[in-house]
């Protein structure tokens, strides 16, 4: 399990970031969620890399 962190609005994000950042399941700024570490999470924090933060 990894902890990541939304620290930026994505007001303005292109559309495929925005979707991605919904189906990681945030919903507000500074909202910390833990997901399982798997290579299809990790590929989808990579997609939005600027806008989180993984928390060890």
């Amino acid at each position: 399990m990894i902890k990541v962190k939304l620290i930026k609005s994505i007001i303005g994000a292109k559309p495929k970031q925005k979707k991605t950042i919904q189906a990681l399941g945030f919903k507000k700024l500074n909202q910390v969620r833990e997901l399982p570490k798997n290579d299809a999470i990790l590929g989808m924090i990579k997609t939005v890399h600027n806008f989180v933060e993984v928390i060890e």
